[in-house]
């Protein structure tokens, strides 16, 4: 379906009585909204469908409440979740009196990082391919009070579960940093994943595999095609959706937490990418690893601002728990062919030009992948219309480099509040193109600051007790 008529017709022909419409907040969860199959007509489209946005994180004051969704015909799919058939359509904000769309809405947010690679005449497509990682749990629990502060997860495949009455233990439990390949039945979740793959597929998601990843505890990965930035993010939103959706469904819960385990892998979002014009890639060149110099000036722009970038692929407190040293964690701001540890790396894709493409290693899943990619995009632009040089390839192993070599590598910033403050002084690649406003970086740093930052630091940490308490 891509036109609104199409959309109607199949919401009459289906006899479909629910249409549930979803949209992005601004940290990067979806809402929803379900409505009467009468309450929608073509205008829904163009007009939208009237709310009230005042409760919405980030977003308006109760006396400038009054926002639209405005539907993309592009996004319908059938919500395998709900009892009665229900037609799920993912939505952009509008400002219902002005008719503009709203600059504080991701997802118009994204479509302006598009526009502005059209103005500039560089390409017209620009393409990306987010591997989300996420842990399976079986249990979760956690509080913070005045006198008390604590977490708990649990896991059927945790490690620290080998020595656990189960009654019987069958023992099979992967061991840390072992879980990358393991057949069944040290692999325990393959007929879940295969499950939330196929659901996937079923919600219009073009479906590629599914894996267990290297941790201990149910950390796993599903892989779908890349697309264009606005329906990657899309696939991506929906992709979250549904692993937590059929996880549920099996009694166990999901998180893309980057660091919710101790001691193993963390989660991340590689992020594959490149620019198209007129249906060519123009990121395969004769240069390093084959790519084009625009590629390595991409590359340039990319590392440039990462530390600014971080926080907003990276923005929470948790992010820079996974990004440290050790655990093939990308804290490196260089670039390779083949070395993990750099922070961009160019993957084998043999001679056809149209898979070349370069992956960002740094961005974690719990970024608002709208506002994620256009960031990247405004990264990689900048360096392109700049001709920013990358630098030297790293290719050597990183922990064989002397103190010497390793001090001429850039790292990421070693916490959240350090990400912020970069981009506080490094915006102008954002502001500049139009595609992020000065009211919205304003809003995230002081959001991020409020309510991330500020209130870890006020809390006291579990382990401070262990470090300090017979001071």
């Amino acid at each position: 379906m891509t036109t609104p008529q199409e959309v109607l017709k199949r919401i009459q022909d289906n006899n479909i009585q629910m249409i549930d419409l979803k949209f992005i907040d601004t940290p990067g969860t979806w809402q929803h909204l379900t409505v009467y199959h009468n309450q929608i007509d073509e205008t829904s489209f163009t007009d939208g469908v009237p709310f009230d946005g005042s409760s919405i994180r980030g977003w308006k004051a109760i006396n400038e409440s009054d926002m639209a969704m405005v539907l993309d015909p592009n996004t319908a799919w059938i919500d395998p979740f709900m009892k009665e058939p229900t037609l799920s359509i993912i939505c952009s904000i509008k400002e219902p009196r002005t008719g503009e769309w709203y600059n504080r809405c991701p997802r118009v947010i994204a479509q302006k990082a598009v526009d502005y690679l059209v103005s500039t005449g560089i390409g017209d497509t620009a393409f990306l391919g987010p591997e989300a990682e996420f842990f399976i749990f079986d249990d979760v629990r956690f509080d913070q009070t005045a006198h008390q502060g604590y977490y708990y997860v649990d896991s059927v495949e945790g490690r620290w579960n080998s020595g656990k009455e189960e009654g019987p233990n069958l023992g099979n439990k992967p061991g840390y940093k072992q879980g990358y390949f393991p057949v069944p039945p040290t692999d325990t979740f393959q007929d879940i994943r295969t499950e939330m793959l196929l659901t996937m597929a079923e919600c219009g998601v073009p479906i590629e595999k599914q894996h267990h990843e290297v941790a201990t505890g149910g950390q796993c990965e599903l892989g779908f095609r890349f697309g264009k930035l606005i329906e990657a993010a899309d696939w991506l939103m929906t992709y979250k959706y549904v692993i937590k959706n059929v996880a549920k469904k099996y009694g166990k819960t999901v998180t893309f937490m980057p660091k919710p385990i101790f001691g193993d892998n963390g989660s991340g979002m590689h992020t594959h990418q490149s620019i198209w014009k007129d249906g060519q890639p123009l990121f395969a060149g004769d240069k390093y690893a084959g790519l084009s110099d625009m590629a390595l000036h991409y590359i340039g722009g990319i590392l440039k601002h990462a530390p600014a970038l971080l926080a907003i692929t990276n923005p929470t407190t948790n992010s820079y728990k996974r990004l440290v040293p050790g655990y093939e964690a990308p804290v490196n701001l260089a670039y390779s062919q083949g070395n993990r540890s750099a922070s961009i790396r160019i993957p084998l894709s043999g001679t056809n030009p149209k898979a070349k493409r370069l992956e960002f290693r740094c961005p974690d899943a719990t970024s608002n992948p709208y506002l994620a990619f256009a960031a990247m995009l405004c990264a990689g632009l900048d360096g392109i219309k700049n001709k920013i040089d990358p630098g030297q390839p790293l290719d050597k192993n990183i922990y064989e480099l002397s103190p010497e070599e390793l001090a001429k590598v850039p790292s990421t910033p070693g916490s959240l509040e350090l990400a912020l403050e970069a981009l506080e002084n490094d915006h102008a690649f954002l502001t500049e193109p139009g595609v992020f406003t000065e009211d919205f970086i304003q809003t995230w740093i002081s959001y991020k600051l409020d309510n991330e930052v500020n209130p870890m630091r006020l809390r006291p940490h579990p382990y401070e007790f262990a470090l300090y308490y017979d001071v």
